[in-house]
């Protein structure tokens, strides 16, 4: 089976090995993606990563973190732009995703970061996801 929107298959790993409170979860790599999981880490949603080689292919190894009661830190993951509809944003207009408690990870010029960076460094760029 293809893989159209690999950024969208990530995020779906992520949620589910989530819910269902996975200790880790392993994801195929690309500079994408490893952005992407930079910044959950650096936002405090997951306790860490590592590239790992399996069988001469390369996967990022995301673990994930839970609450003292056990619950999961990371609630949602969203994707805002998809193969088929792509959606750009001015610095002025990057969404604030529940009123700065979430995170809007944007593709810019500058690379792949958050929206309160993005605005903060006057760029624009592609909203990838939502992260809370």
């Amino acid at each position: 089976m293809a893989i159209s929107d690999p950024v969208a298959d990530m995020l779906t790993k992520i949620r589910n090995a989530s819910q269902a409170k996975h200790e880790k979860v392993d994801i195929p790599t690309s500079k994408m993606k490893l952005q992407i999981v930079k910044i959950l880490k650096n936002e405090g949603f997951i306790k860490n990563f590592k590239k790992v080689t399996k069988d001469s292919n390369n996967f990022i190894r995301v673990f994930l973190k839970y609450d003292e009661k056990q619950e999961p830190v990371l609630h949602g993951l969203q994707r805002i732009s998809t193969p088929g509809r792509r959606v750009y944003s001015g610095y002025k207009e990057i969404p604030r995703v529940f009123n700065g408690l979430g995170v809007v990870v944007v593709s810019t010029s500058a690379g792949v970061i958050t929206g309160q960076k993005a605005s903060e460094s006057m760029v624009g760029g592609e909203l990838i996801c939502t992260i809370w």
